[in-house]
């Protein structure tokens, strides 16, 4: 056996020893009872992510990937897009984190001539698309679509609360209420306040924003009756999330299911050693972040980094706050808003986080919706997909006459030029 492929079975065996020991010593902690089954459960889920990246340790050694990781977070591009800054407050007073991009003056000229030719005097203004991101994600997670956009259409982006830049959850903080998808909605309203206070929207949401964006629906139906001029519901789910396998066995996501969210709760109350705990694993938070995320096996590896940076930047007590609200998650009759709009409603069909099942039912309850399931995709579609995800968003778009019918999106992926401050 080579010297890289005895340090790459040491390695594997690192990690699995490393489940055992994090099972062992949470059980022998203050919460014994609930973080030991938690420990039996999540030990099963650890295997499994262990074996998921047996293979690239076998031919790559360890001082490789550390330094492949500090490469690519220093060279990748993804993410660095910015604009207009602004913030909205949510009416628990926290500060929401908001940027624009505004539609350049020869596109936004054309557009214009072209309303008043289609509407004359009473041409509508011009749409701002709103984006809202998943659970333990942030504004960069549209970074392609925003690539493409920029420059044809007003978009905003912004970061759910306690999420990239915008400010810890005041009705969270100091170990206060947990978040709930109603809250979250309440929030878009703020920040479409802010930013886009008047003309048509076109709401755009992934996994927990597409959530948020049913509750603005189910909370201000008549902020999507005046204004709403098409929906985007990417990899989300109106309900029935408790039901949910995670590709897990059942025995395993049943034991899951009913330590997790204590356990979750407990480790938040020591996210300093929680944090430590995941730099200390990163190969193994790696493999089971590019799981859950991705299906595909050609996934750009600066992609992935660039996915994982985002996921791993969401602190333990931000991740323990929000969970519950998943399981009460139920949306299903607020869907009634949007029946009329232009809808999209796209997942990838090896989701294992929100299953394309849930799109579907969404779709089924909006019969005039266009449905995509990209058979080779995970849960961010957005990522490993953009060129699909954009050409059927451009679409839309098109349909809720935010852009002309046949209009160019700019080149996927590119980065461009930033504008604003950062």
């Amino acid at each position: 056996m080579s010297e890289t492929s005895a340090e790459a079975v040491a390695d594997v065996a690192d990690v699995a020893v490393a489940a055992v020991v994090t099972a062992a010593e949470a059980a022998a902690g203050g919460w014994r009872r609930t973080t030991g089954l938690a420990g039996a459960a999540l030990g099963v889920v650890a295997a499994g992510a262990a074996a998921g990246v047996a293979i690239e340790r076998l031919t790559v050694g360890r001082g490789i990937r550390q330094k492949a990781r500090l490469a690519l977070d220093a060279a990748g591009p993804y993410g660095g897009l910015r604009g207009t800054p602004g913030t909205a407050r949510a009416e628990d007073g926290t500060e929401l984190y908001y940027e624009v991009d505004e539609v350049e003056p020869a596109t936004e000229a054309a557009l214009a001539r072209r309303r008043r030719r289609l509407f004359g005097r009473r041409a509508p203004a011009p749409v701002t698309v709103v984006f809202s991101h998943g659970y333990c994600l942030n504004q960069d997670s549209w970074h392609f679509q925003r690539a493409a956009l920029r420059g044809v259409v007003r978009t905003v982006h912004w970061d759910q609360r306690s999420h990239g830049r915008s400010g810890r959850g005041v009705a969270q903080a100091g170990g206060g209420a947990p978040v709930t998808i109603d809250e979250l909605g309440a929030d878009l309203k703020a920040v479409i306040d802010a930013a886009a206070p008047e003309g048509p929207i076109v709401l755009v949401g992934h996994s927990m924003g597409g959530m948020t964006v049913m509750a603005l629906a189910d909370r201000f139906p008549e902020l999507i009756r005046e204004r709403v001029a098409g929906v985007a519901l990417v990899g989300t789910s109106a309900g029935r999330l408790g039901e949910v396998n995670f590709g897990l066995p059942v025995a395993g996501v049943n034991a899951v299911r009913r330590v997790l969210p204590g356990v979750l709760k407990a480790l938040g109350q020591r996210a300093e050693w929680v944090e430590r705990g995941r730099r200390a694993t990163a190969d193994l938070f790696a493999g089971v972040i590019k799981r859950y995320s991705f299906a595909s096996g050609d996934i750009d590896p600066a992609v992935a980094r660039f996915a994982e940076r985002m996921i791993e930047s969401t602190p333990i007590d931000v991740v323990a706050e929000y969970y519950p609200a998943f399981s009460d998650h139920d949306k299903t009759e607020a869907l009634a808003h949007f029946r009329g709009l232009p809808v999209l409603v796209l997942a990838g069909v090896r989701d294992l986080v929100t299953p394309s099942e849930h799109s579907e039912a969404v779709a089924a309850l909006l019969p005039d919706a266009e449905l995509v399931l990209v058979p080779d995709a995970g849960h961010l579609v957005m990522l490993e997909h953009p060129e699909l995800v954009t050409d059927r968003l451009a679409d839309l778009l098109a349909r809720a006459g935010a852009v002309p019918a046949g209009a160019t999106v700019g080149g996927y992926g590119s980065t461009g030029s930033t504008a604003g401050p950062g």
